[in-house]
Order: structure tokens, then sequence, then C-alpha cells
């Protein structure tokens, strides 16, 4: 083996392949996508037994331990001082910024109407994929996601019946929130790796995290329902750690702009687990939007 070939094996990020195939990015952020579409329902079932901001606390708390024992056992190194700023937005945005805002707002509003504000997040994520991580997609790219969250978002305007001004606030906060933090993790994996970037942005959270989940321990544990207790268990393995595994290796390998357009299709994978786990009502008009972003994600590719 030459010289050169070993430079580039030893500078591939953990967690990353420089032979992996043109679709593994798409393959990997696919996986995290459909982890991440049951948060919204498992959050709603969570929340109507535990209050948002214990929950928020609790949930990084418990992903936070697995992390910890991850990063022990396969000895990863730790971040440099000057990682230490992206991992804090990481954090703030996809440990903190989303459970909590998302949390807050299923008070007010049903898991399907929250699911379909997801719709924003491609769109979201592509811009701060240009202002953090230096990304230029082509005009084109832009055309086809306008379009996707454009359907996305008319089927939420007309295909919703629900208002609130507070719920609806929120969610626009917590895309925002999350669409950050998506671009400052997906550019460190590239350095750190995926699953590595996720493990220290809980580990960060934890000591901010962990007193105010023990200051808003549920008095009476013997009230919380068992769908609430598996609600918990989902947001707290799935959608907070083994969800980012697949969605963080997925964004670094094939670009946090153009995998993220896979998340428009993330709302009608919700609104199925809404209505499997829910009994929420899926019609043919989801159907038909759900195949329209399906086409605007492959245009999206295209023309990245």
């Amino acid at each position: 083996m030459s010289l050169s070939n070993v430079t580039s094996v030893s500078s591939t990020p953990s967690g990353l392949s420089s032979s992996s195939s043109p679709y593994a990015g798409w393959i990997s952020g696919l996986f995290g996508v459909i982890i991440f579409a049951g948060s919204l329902p498992a959050t709603r079932v969570a929340v109507a037994d535990f209050d948002p901001i214990f929950l928020t606390c609790i949930r990084a708390t418990i992903a936070a331990v697995l992390a910890w024992g991850l990063l022990t056992l396969l000895k990863q190194p730790r971040p440099s001082a000057t990682q230490l700023p992206a991992l804090g937005l990481s954090a703030l945005g996809v440990v903190v910024g989303f459970p909590l805002f998302t949390g807050i707002a299923l008070q007010y509003v049903s898991s399907a109407h929250c699911i379909v504000f997801v719709g924003l997040l491609p769109l979201c994520t592509a811009l701060f994929a240009v202002l953090r991580g230096g990304e230029r997609p082509r005009p084109l790219f832009w055309l086809f996601s306008l379009l996707g969250a454009a359907f996305v978002g008319g089927y939420a305007a007309l295909g919703q019946t629900e208002i609130s001004l507070v719920g609806d606030g929120l969610m626009l906060a917590a895309i925002l929130a999350c669409g950050m933090g998506y671009a400052e993790g997906a550019k460190l994996s590239k350095v750190l790796g995926g699953w590595q970037v996720i493990s220290w942005s809980l580990l960060i959270s934890a000591p901010i995290m962990l007193p105010i989940a023990l200051f808003m321990w549920p008095e009476d544990l013997h009230g919380i329902s068992v769908s609430a207790w598996v609600g918990l268990a989902y947001v707290s393995i799935f959608s907070m750690l083994i969800g980012f595994v697949f969605w963080y290796r997925g964004l670094a390998l094939g670009g946090i702009a153009t995998v993220g357009q896979l998340q428009l299709i993330q709302p009608f994978i919700g609104l199925v687990f809404a209505a499997l786990l829910l009994g929420e009502q899926v019609d043919m008009a989801m159907v038909g939007v759900t195949l329209i972003a399906v086409l605007c994600v492959a245009g999206a590719k295209r023309f990245a």
C-alpha cells in the first residue's frame, strides 16, 4: 500500500468510509428518518403523563448514560476545544430545543398537526447547510426544495383544522432549532463520526439536564401509564440516540442539504405511525402528497 493510500485511510473520520457507495448516505439517512418519524407520536403519548420539561431532560439524561457507555467501551478520544462550540450548537438544537418545543406544543395540538410542520425541516436544514456548512446547491435544488415544502405545507393548511398560535409558534421554533442542530452536527460528523457527535452532544448537556430532571421528578410514579413509559423509552433510546447514528452519518456522507430532503417524507411516515398507534385517520390526500414529496426528494438529489 502506498503512503498516499495510508494517509487517505487514516484521515477518514470514525464511522465514515471513503469507499461508501453513492447511496450509502441516502440509505443511512432514510433509516434515521423512519426512526424520527415515530418521535412525535411517542412524545404525544409520553406528555399525557409526564411534564414536557421533565420529559426533555430525562430523555436526554437516559440517552447520555447510554452514549457515555458507548464512548467508554469503544475508547473514543475527547473532542478538541475548537469543536466544542459546534457540539454546543448541536446540543442546543437537537437535545434541548426540538424536544422541549415539541413537547410543549403537543399540549396544545395533536401529533398529526405537529407532524406536518416537519415538512418545513428539509428547507430549514438546507438553509443552515448554506449558512453554517458552506454547501452551495444548484438553483434547481432550491426549486424542488421549495416545491416539496409548499406541497407539504399546503397539505398541512388544508388538511388540518386545529388552530393554535402557541402550538404553531412552538413548532416553528422547534423546526428552526432542529435545522440548526442538524447542520452543526452533520458538519462535525465529517471529522468525529456520526454517533460520536450525538454522544458528545448528549454528554455536554448532561450537567444541565440531569439536575433539572431530578428537580422535576414526578411525585407519584404509580400514576404513570404503561404507554407513557413506552413513549419515554422510545424518545430516549431511538429518537435521542439511535436515530442520530444513522442520520448524522447520512448527512455527512451524502451532504446536509441533499440528504436533508428525505425529511419531506417524514411527516407522512409519522402520520402512519400516528394512525396505527393513536388511531388518527390516514386519507388518500396524504398518500398523494407523499408521492409528490418523494418526487421532490428525487429532484433535489439530482440537482444538488
